[in-house]
């Protein structure tokens, strides 16, 4: 039975309900049209994992500080930059099930807003002096960027080897994760080492995270993602690399053309996720998914048993066992 976020959240209610206050008030603006904006983005925030990551990695590694508020909100507001930008750079009007910032005020307002709040996370570091925290966040945000570029990239050639494929993984999602975890241990101590271990343990996870992901474009769940939007997107998924990589010379160059040429035709799409089920790519890469959670619960044994690092445990847990 897997366990709720709620129960997941205990060691750490009081600081989640003190965290939207704090997170809010970072966000504020005197310009009444940025701050009906920042309102309505933070009415629908999500499943909020990225600052549980923070407040259980600070609890594992210290005591839960004021830094480690501004650790959170600063990777919640250069998040949500990027986010606000890239529903810009997609032509996307919605974003979990809501419209998104250009789909209601326009693309000109969006990337506005979007340099607001990349301008506000600065400034909440700078401010507070907080240049450590600053450059974990500043890294991923780079990380991020130079991932999807490398994906655009090599989305156009459609032969992804699966090296390629997890540095595009590590950069795009894993790296968030990373730098969630980082900066909860940066804010309550100042061992580098530590440090360097929590950003390797969310590293895993992120990866791990991202497998799932792709799992469900196979039907992996009962999931909001339409079946098979990776593969109409043409991109090159762990599942759809493997079953490649099996295929014999004619067979890889079929379904590689299907990819390229055919991926809008839904009766084309249903016949490359057949083909990847026939040839084991769901059970390799859910192999794969296993182990670096695997490699992240080692990691996260070299740290003394607590209430956080239980939560943190059963957190990894919920992000390959989620539904959506």
């Amino acid at each position: 039975m897997s366990l709720s976020i709620q129960a997941i959240q205990v060691p750490i209610q009081d600081e989640m309900k003190a965290f939207e206050p704090k997170f809010r008030a970072f966000m504020k603006s005197d310009v009444r049209l940025l701050d009906q904006i920042m309102n309505y983005i933070v009415r629908r925030k999500g499943k909020q994992l990225r600052p549980m990551f923070v407040f259980l990695s600070a609890g594992v590694c210290g005591t839960i500080a004021e830094a480690t508020y501004r650790g959170a909100s600063l990777i919640e507001l250069l998040h949500t930059a990027t986010l606000v930008h890239d529903d810009v750079v997609d032509d996307s009007n919605y974003r979990r099930g809501f419209f998104s910032v250009n789909a209601l005020w326009k693309n000109k307002i969006a990337v506005l807003v979007g340099d607001y709040l990349l301008s506000r996370g600065l400034l909440l570091s700078v401010d507070n002096q907080d240049y450590e925290l600053l450059k974990i966040v500043s890294t991923a945000v780079r990380e991020l960027s130079e991932g999807e570029l490398l994906q655009i990239e090599k989305a156009r050639r459609l032969d992804i080897s699966e090296e390629v494929y997890y540095e595009i993984i590590r950069q795009k999602t894993a790296s968030l994760i990373a730098s969630c975890c980082a900066v909860g241990a940066s804010s309550v101590c100042s061992d580098a080492e530590t440090v360097r271990r929590m950003h390797a343990f969310g590293e895993k996870v992120g990866i791990a995270f991202q497998i799932k992901d792709d799992l469900f474009d196979y039907g992996d769940a009962e999931v909001g993602k339409p079946l098979g939007i990776d593969i109409k997107e043409k991109k090159m998924t762990l599942p759809l690399i493997y079953a490649l990589n099996q295929a014999p010379w004619l067979e890889k160059r079929k379904i590689i053309n299907i990819v390229r040429n055919e991926s809008h035709k839904p009766r084309k799409v249903s016949e490359v996720i057949a083909y990847v089920k026939s040839s084991g790519g769901i059970e390799y890469a859910q192999r794969v998914m296993h182990s670096y959670v695997e490699e992240a619960r080692l990691l996260l044994q070299s740290f003394p048993e607590s209430v956080y690092r239980t939560s943190l445990e059963q957190l990894v847990q919920f992000t390959i066992e989620r539904t959506k």
